[in-house]
């Protein structure tokens, strides 16, 4: 079975992001997940709109857009000191973050392989995050070179492949959203020891959907879904 990461939309996306070239519109679709008798529908074209690169799709009700962030921007988690040992930014020129290993604050992390990340499935606390960046100036970035926008269904996970598509389901309340992982966290917080715990943190729309956004955290179960190119 063809791995999720390795199918010709997202080869066609990371050349995109991090090498600057052209790639044809192109339809496709995202068609299983990991749980049995699971199976998510998904439309799209990959778009050059006024000179930046920009993605659009759909995962049945839910709308994605991705755009590549200017260089220049500060990340969304500034404590990412490297990323397989070369300058983040670097790393994101070069292409070299998918599941690379990374340093934050003298720790290195290193992400699971794209065939165990297939069928990763975690139960545990989610919390969100963005509201941060709404009080600085200018952008932010993800830790793929993604611009970041809090309103997007989009995640930080520590040991995903970036990107990455998970389920995120809210068992308090049944509510499900299908997020795209795009960026680096949880990671400790030295005015919060217990965050550690966490296991994913979604942005404020992903929040909102899981009904969880005024609690701040809750108990989720996440799951990778696996990505076909249309036929």
């Amino acid at each position: 079975m063809k791995s999720f990461f390795t199918f010709t939309a997202i080869a066609a996306f990371l050349c995109l992001v991090f090498a600057g070239c052209w790639v044809i519109t192109t339809p496709y679709k995202i068609v299983k997940g990991t749980v049995k008798g699971t199976y998510y529908i998904v439309r799209g074209a990959y778009e050059i709109t006024a000179g930046t690169t920009k993605v659009v799709y759909h995962i049945g009700k839910f709308t994605y857009k991705v755009v590549k962030a200017p260089i220049e921007w500060a990340f969304v988690n500034e404590d990412i000191e490297t990323i397989d040992g070369l300058p983040p930014k670097e790393a994101i020129k070069q292409g070299r973050v998918k599941n690379s290993p990374y340093t934050v604050k003298g720790k290195t992390y290193y992400p699971m392989s794209l065939e165990k990340a297939r069928t990763y499935e975690e139960t545990g606390v989610a919390s969100w995050y963005g509201y941060e960046t709404l009080r600085t100036k200018g952008g932010r970035m993800t830790a793929n070179g993604e611009v970041f926008d809090p309103k997007q269904l989009t995640a930080a996970h520590k040991y995903l492949p970036l990107p990455t598509h998970v389920k995120v389901t809210n068992l308090e309340n049944t509510k499900w959203v299908i997020v795209r992982v795009n960026d680096r966290g949880p990671f400790p917080s030295d005015f919060n020891p217990s965050s550690v715990e966490r296991i994913i943190d979604v942005s404020e729309g992903a929040a909102k959907r899981l009904g969880f956004h005024k609690k701040g955290v809750a108990k989720v179960k996440v799951e990778a879904i696996e990505l076909k190119k249309e036929d």
